[in-house]
């Protein structure tokens, strides 16, 4: 009886290292795909992409905007009053949030625009008629076909 209750644990624990192997398997499976290659490439292009727009819109847009409207970003907050004593006051960094708000609507309208071109692409696609020319093999195999169709005798 022992012997029979160890024999079943013995198959739970084989049943579960299978469960193990096959989710690795699929995940070895989706890795090779380019799934996740695919995902790597996009986040740091885009980590790339929105330092250099940070960079655009920090280093010339808002100095222009600031020098046609006669503000300095950089320095536009709003001091707090102190809550007590000694403390230091606190600051809301209104032009570095106007910073952000313009770099996020950049990158966004950016990746708008990609998305919609990339639909655009994939619908020119799909709307193309997929004509293959047959291969050799099957030219060949057609031929032989129609030459033993030929040399069958016709029944009236």
């Amino acid at each position: 009886m022992v012997y029979g209750r160890h024999q079943i644990k013995m198959k739970s624990k084989k049943h579960e290292m299978t469960r193990v192997k096959s989710f690795f398997n699929e995940f070895k499976t989706f890795a090779i795909r380019g799934n996740m290659i695919d995902m790597a490439v996009g986040i740091i292009v885009g980590g790339a992409f929105t330092a250099l727009v940070n960079s655009i819109v920090s280093n010339i847009a808002m100095p222009l905007i600031g020098i046609i409207i006669g503000v300095d970003f950089h320095a536009l907050e709003i001091t707090l009053p102190r809550p007590y004593g000694n403390a230091e006051p606190s600051t809301l960094g209104i032009g570095m949030f106007i910073n952000s708000i313009i770099t996020f609507v950049i990158v966004a309208f950016t990746v708008f625009l990609f998305v919609k071109a990339l639909n655009r692409f994939r619908k020119k696609q799909d709307d193309e008629p997929q004509t293959q020319e047959p291969t050799d093999e099957v030219r060949l195999l057609t031929e032989i076909r129609d030459l033993l169709d030929a040399q069958k005798p016709k029944e009236d």
